[in-house]
C-alpha cells in the first residue's frame, strides 16, 4: 500500500442497486448473530431490543491481507513494539545499530503467532471469527505492484469452501487493485481474471454488486470482455478528499468520513471505517511513527487520549463507526483484519526511520486479537458495530417445560427449542511453519461441539451438548466443561461464569462448582449426567440458576479441553468451545 499511496500524493497519478450477495451465503446462518458476549472492557453487544431488525440492503466488507506467505520468505519476525521499548533511542535512527538485519517488521505479535497465508488452521479460525462477526465480504490487498498473491487466495478459497460446507457462513471474496489505470493494474486484474474468474473458480465465494462480481479496480485501460464482467469500483487513496469521480470507492479516510458512489435516492453505496489513519494534522499523509499520526487512541474531538492504556478503546473506530452509523450507506468497508506488517524505510514523506502503514501497539490498524495488549477487544467492538448498522434477527423461543430422564437415551430432547448451534470442523489440528525461525503446533482439537439444549421444569435445569462424532472418555484432561453466568454480570464469578460442571473429571455423578472469584472454585453438588455416543446430558437444580422466584435468565458455553485454566482467551485458540471465543448461549424465560 505505501508505495502506491506515495505516488499517488505527489502528484504521480492523475484521476480525472442493492448488493446481490451469492446464494451459497444466503442459506447460510450465522450461529452467533444472536448471541450475548462482554469483552475484557466491560462493553457488552447490543441485545435485539438495542440494534432492531435485520437490514437486507445493508453490507460490511473487510480489508483483508493474504501477503503472509511470500512475504515471509527469509524474513524473520521482529515485534517493533517490543524493540523500541528496549531501545527507545532508536526510534528516529535508521541507521541505530541495535535494528537487525533481514526482517519483517511486526507492530505486535499476533494472537495465533507469526503465521503464514498458508496455514488452514488459521485461515479456519478466520473464517469463524469473520462469519461470527457478520462480515460480508473480504477485500484482497493487491495495491502493491502486479502482485496477486495467487497462493495464498487460492488456498483461502479452498479453506473457506471446506468450511461453507460444515455450514460456516464465510465472507464472499474480492479484489482491491492500484489506485490508477497503470501497467501495473492492469496485470493484477488480468490475473485474477484468468486465473478464478474466466475458468469459474470458487465462484459461490465471488463478491456481487449491482448483479456482477465487484472488483475495486480502475477500468479505463483494460479489455472490452473484462470490463464486461465485473463491477468496477475504482479507488480512491487519499484520506480526506472523498470521490473525484461518480463510480469511486475509499478504503480509508480521516473524520468525517465521505460517502461514495452517491445513489439516486441521495444514500451512499459506500464509506469507510478505519481503525487508525497514517495521517496527521500537520502533514497530511505521514508514516504511522511521525509525530501526531492518527492512531487508535485519535479522534477528531479530543485529539489524542495520553493514558497509557487508551490504546484499548478502540476510540478512533468507534468515531468512525459512530459517524457511519447516522448515515444512509449500503456498504461499511473496514480496514482492516491482518496487515501486521510495515517496511522500515530511511525516509518516506520527510518523515525518518518510516514505517509507512503499521508501527505499533498505538500505530496500527488490524482489528484481529494480537498476544496481550488489547487482545481481543477491537474483534468485539467491530462486532457490536456491525450489528448497530446490520440490525440482528430476533432470538429464538423457548418450549415449554418439560421433565427429562437423564437416563442416556436422549429421545425426550427431541421436541425442545431453540436448538444452539457451533461451528462444526472447530478441532482442527494445526502443524504449519510460521515466518522463518516459528513453526506451530496446536492437537488440542478434540471433541467438536455442534448442537445444544436448554431444558427446564419447576425442578431443574436440563442440558443437552451433542458432538460431531463419539465422545472421549470423561477421564480425559478438560473434558466436556458447562461454564454457566447465572447473573450475567462479568464482574462476578470467573470472567462472569458463576459456575463449571467437569472442571473436575466427574465420576459417577458430574461436580458442580461454584466461583468464589476468578479460578477459584468450591463444590457446590454432585449432579446427574449420562453420555453415550456423541451426547452428553446433565441436570442442576433450578435453584441454583435463579434469583428468588425471577424467571430463569443465565448464559452458557461449552468448552472441552482448555489448555491455560483461568485464560479466557484460551478459548480463542485451544480444544473445542461452543459458542466460540466470548460469545454465551443464553436462556430467558
Amino acid at each position: 500500500m505505501k508505495n502506491v499511496l506515495l505516488k499517488f500524493f505527489s502528484g504521480a497519478l492523475l484521476l480525472i442497486t442493492p448488493a446481490s450477495i451469492a446464494s451459497a451465503q444466503q442459506l447460510l446462518t450465522n450461529y452467533s448473530a444472536t448471541l450475548p458476549a462482554t469483552d475484557a472492557l466491560g462493553r457488552k453487544l447490543p441485545t435485539y431490543e438495542e440494534a432492531g431488525d435485520e437490514k437486507k440492503d445493508r453490507f460490511v466488507g473487510m480489508f483483508y491481507w493474504t501477503w503472509h506467505q511470500d512475504q515471509s520468505k527469509n524474513l524473520r519476525p521482529h515485534n517493533t513494539t517490543v524493540f523500541l521499548q528496549q531501545h527507545p533511542e532508536a526510534l528516529y535512527d535508521f541507521h541505530h545499530p541495535a535494528w537487525p538485519k533481514n526482517i519483517m517488521n511486526f507492530w505486535n505479535e499476533p494472537l495465533f503467532g507469526y503465521y503464514t497465508s498458508l496455514d488452514k488452521w488459521v485461515i479456519w479460525k478466520h473464517a469463524e471469527m469473520l462469519a461470527d462477526a457478520g462480515v460480508d465480504m473480504i477485500m484482497f490487498d493487491c495495491t502493491n505492484g502486479d502482485i496477486v498473491w495467487k497462493s495464498a487466495y487460492m488456498k483461502l478459497c479452498e479453506v473457506f469452501t471446506e468450511a461453507r460446507k460444515n455450514g460456516i457462513r464465510t465472507p464472499q471474496i474480492a479484489f482491491m487493485m492500484g489506485f490508477g489505470a497503470s501497467n501495473d493494474s492492469k496485470s493484477a486484474i488480468n490475473q485474477v481474471y484468468n486465473d478464478l474468474y474466466k475458468p469459474g473458480l470458487y465462484k459461490d465465494l465471488w463478491f456481487q454488486w449491482k448483479g456482477k462480481p465487484l472488483i475495486m479496480a480502475y477500468p479505463d485501460n483494460i479489455s472490452e470482455e473484462i470490463k464486461n464482467f465485473f463491477t468496477f469500483r475504482p479507488g480512491q487513496p487519499v484520506y480526506n478528499k472523498g470521490p473525484q469521480r461518480n463510480d469511486q470507492w475509499g478504503w480509508l479516510e480521516i473524520y468525517p468520513q465521505h460517502g461514495f458512489a452517491k445513489n439516486p435516492d441521495g444514500s451512499f453505496e459506500q464509506m469507510t471505517v478505519g481503525v487508525s489513519q497514517n495521517w496527521t494534522k500537520a502533514n497530511g499523509l505521514n508514516p504511522m511513527n511521525a509525530k501526531g499520526a492518527f492512531g487508535r487512541s485519535y479522534t477528531d474531538k479530543n485529539g489524542h487520549d495520553p493514558r497509557p492504556d487508551a490504546h484499548q478503546y478502540g476510540l478512533n473506530f468507534q468515531e468512525q463507526w459512530d459517524y457511519v452509523l447516522t448515515q444512509n450507506v449500503e456498504l461499511a468497508f473496514v480496514t482492516g483484519w491482518n496487515e501486521w506488517i510495515a517496511g522500515r524505510y530511511e525516509t518516506w514523506c520527510g518523515q525518518p526511520n518510516a514505517f509507512p502503514d503499521e508501527f505499533d501497539t498505538e500505530n496500527s490498524r488490524d482489528i484481529e486479537p494480537m498476544k496481550g495488549g488489547h487482545n481481543d477487544n477491537y474483534y468485539y467492538q467491530l462486532v457490536a458495530n456491525i450489528r448497530r448498522f446490520k440490525g440482528m434477527p430476533a432470538p429464538g423461543k423457548i418450549s415449554s417445560e418439560k421433565t427429562i430422564q437423564i437416563d442416556g437415551k436422549f429421545t425426550d430432547w427431541t421436541d425442545i427449542r431453540p436448538i444452539y448451534k457451533a461451528h462444526r470442523g472447530s478441532t482442527l489440528h494445526r502443524d504449519a511453519d510460521g515466518y522463518p525461525g516459528t513453526h506451530y503446533t496446536n492437537t488440542s482439537g478434540r471433541n467438536d461441539i455442534v448442537t445444544t439444549k436448554v431444558a427446564r421444569d419447576k425442578k431443574y435445569v436440563y442440558f443437552l451438548v451433542e458432538t460431531a462424532d463419539k465422545l472421549t472418555s470423561p477421564n480425559d484432561p478438560a473434558w466436556m466443561r458447562l461454564f454457566i453466568d447465572t447473573d450475567r454480570n462479568k464482574q462476578s464469578g470467573w470472567e462472569g461464569y458463576d459456575y463449571v460442571i467437569n472442571r473436575k473429571s466427574p465420576g459417577a455423578k458430574a461436580v458442580l462448582e461454584r466461583s468464589l472469584h476468578g479460578w477459584n472454585w468450591e463444590t457446590v453438588a454432585a449432579v446427574d449426567y449420562r453420555y453415550a455416543g456423541n451426547q452428553l446430558e446433565i441436570r442442576i437444580p433450578r435453584k441454583l440458576l435463579q434469583t428468588g422466584n425471577n424467571p430463569l435468565d443465565f448464559e452458557f458455553k461449552w468448552s472441552d479441553n482448555m489448555q491455560q485454566e483461568g485464560n479466557i482467551i484460551d478459548f480463542l485458540i485451544n480444544g473445542d468451545v461452543a459458542p466460540a471465543g466470548r460469545f454465551n448461549y443464553f436462556f430467558k424465560e
